[in-house]
């Protein structure tokens, strides 16, 4: 199995957003800024194949489905529909793609699922043959949101999804679509029923498996969010979302499962560490996944 990080289109969002309730002079030292306090995000998905023996996508990033004037506000930075341009560099077109793992339905995670915004013309979706794999107790949120959130989600997707008939809502740690090749692993903090996917690694150690690469989605956007107390404005319930990410960043280190990363403009790939004052962090920082293998 090979496994490549797929740049989709990137973002500049407002940097307090992003960091919560650190202040900016803490921020500024993690992220660069412009003008306007706005930093720049990747919207970075992960392609690995064969995966329980097929090709495999990991979200789909926000790509361009938005209008002009909604792609401005949220600041994407291309008006082309980047994640198809990495597909293609890695010689694959949206046909090709056998399965894609939604972490949760935020647009920025599920936008690039949809063709590039037309005037007069609905939305399509770009992978025609693809199962979508999407955690049951979130597709509740998507589809009876909050009044909180419900600008997060694309009100059109849900429907799309359905109409497939090769949507799998998950509620246990695997799926019919990858079997025991994917494990997955749910948190609440961001958002209700988010899916961390788990590409399990190749060693077993008292019986659990050891060595492979977790989605960290929007639990861990990036390496300064590595740090426990750092959360976003974004979160709907920042301490559950810390303990949540103790316990989850306790365990990949534990099994030696690599953090792969959506959000870090500058990092794909990366291992956790912890300091001898108990603080987490990140080494062996990989920037980008070219036909990597899972052990390498």
């Amino acid at each position: 199995m090979k496994l490549w990080s797929l740049m989709g289109n990137s973002q500049k969002l407002d940097g307090g957003a992003m960091f919560g309730n650190a202040p900016r002079a803490l921020w500024a030292r993690w992220a660069e800024h412009d003008g306007e306090n706005r930093i720049d995000l990747a919207c970075r998905a992960l392609l690995a194949s064969p995966l329980n023996g097929r090709t495999v996508l990991f979200e789909a990033g926000i790509g361009t489905f938005f209008d002009p004037k909604l792609r401005e506000r949220y600041g994407v930075v291309e008006e082309r529909h980047v994640l198809l341009d990495s597909l293609a560099a890695a010689g694959l077109a949206p046909a090709d793609i056998d399965v894609v793992v939604l972490s949760h339905l935020h647009f920025d995670h599920a936008g690039g699922l949809l063709t590039p915004f037309e005037e007069g013309q609905p939305p399509r979706l770009v992978f025609p043959d693809a199962t979508y794999v999407v955690g049951r107790e979130h597709w509740q949120r998507a589809t009876h949101p909050h009044p909180r959130d419900r600008a997060s989600f694309i009100p059109e997707l849900p429907a799309l999804l359905e109409a497939t008939g090769r949507l799998e809502l998950v509620d246990g740690p695997h799926s019919q679509a990858l079997g025991d090749a994917v494990r997955f692993h749910f948190s609440h903090g961001h958002t209700p029923g988010l899916m961390l996917a788990e590409i399990v690694g190749p060693e077993r150690v008292d019986g659990e498996p050891h060595g492979g690469v977790v989605f960290c989605a929007d639990l861990i956007p990036g390496r300064p969010w590595v740090h426990v107390p750092i959360t976003m404005g974004y979160d709907r319930n920042a301490e559950l979302l810390i303990d949540e990410k103790q316990a989850f960043l306790a365990d990949m280190l534990v099994r030696n499962v690599h953090l792969f990363f959506t959000h870090d403009p500058g990092c794909a790939l990366a291992q956790v560490t912890r300091d001898e004052r108990g603080r987490y962090g990140t080494a062996h920082e990989v920037r980008e996944l070219h036909a990597r293998t899972l052990a390498a």
